[in-house]
């Protein structure tokens, strides 16, 4: 079994990292550069930096804050937002990103895919997907531009395009458990990690240490994305680690 990953996220808008609900009622939560630090100093796996305003501003990411991170990390380094072409990948990898993450482009142009894990690997191309429930669909629909328009794709067949276009992991965000702190969203993650052949992040929804050993032992996740609970010190990396070592889990 491959070992359990813990991941803070860094949202950052404008240059400082910002935390909301559901993608909502966005507040402050510090300097991404002393944040980044701060968690490859705690033992997190990785970091993930999305940049949640460029798809919806249609502008690029912003290099030079993920080049400054980049220097103080050891840890594989994730970075997502408005990268729409293979040369917006390369910036980036070449600004010390390890990984690439991309959502509307992606639903927009599905190819880009494909282009970029012939060029790099598919172990650098992630395809990040913001779900939520829909009535209609009776099933989960994806939303692009950082959860703003929902569009006629069901989840379950999106993810399975994306493997089979070259996506090697699977960030997975429930818009309807963003923020919510109530835990993440078990029967979405585990029908995607179910669905598709490479690993599957779970993200949204974290408030407990509890709820990590949840969403890898139910819903079969292979890593688990939190942002306000580390941000805001209401756990720690470390701690949630020592639970779930004592739970018997292989954590890195």
């Amino acid at each position: 079994m491959l070992t359990k990953r813990i991941i803070p996220c860094l949202d950052v808008k404008e240059g400082r990292v910002v935390k909301g609900i559901q993608f909502v009622d966005l507040r402050d939560a510090g300097d991404p550069v002393e944040l980044a630090a701060f968690y490859d100093e705690q033992g997190a796996d990785e970091l993930v930096f999305l940049d949640i305003s460029a798809s919806h501003e249609g502008r690029e990411t912003m290099v030079e804050v993920v080049e400054e991170v980049a220097g103080k990390l050891a840890i594989p380094f994730t970075v997502g937002g408005g990268i729409n072409s293979v040369d917006d990948m390369k910036r980036l990898l070449r600004a010390g990103a390890d990984k690439v993450s991309m959502n509307t482009s992606a639903v927009l142009r599905p190819e880009l895919i494909r282009e970029g894990a012939d060029f790099f690997g598919t172990q650098c191309i992630v395809v990040a997907v913001d779900a939520k429930w829909d009535e209609e669909l009776e099933s989960w629909r994806v939303y692009t531009h950082g959860g703003r328009r929902p569009t006629e794709r069901e989840v379950i067949e999106w993810v399975k395009e994306a493997v089979a276009l070259g996506a090697g992991e699977i960030l997975l965000t429930s818009m309807d458990q963003d923020g919510e702190k109530t835990g993440f969203h078990v029967s979405l993650t585990k029908a995607v990690s179910e669905a598709v052949s490479v690993p599957v992040i779970a993200s949204g929804g974290a408030g407990s240490k509890e709820h990590f050993y949840e969403i890898f032992v139910e819903g079969k996740a292979d890593a688990a994305l939190a942002a306000s609970i580390f941000h805001y010190k209401e756990t720690s990396v470390a701690e949630v680690k020592d639970y779930l070592k004592e739970k018997g889990l292989e954590i890195r």
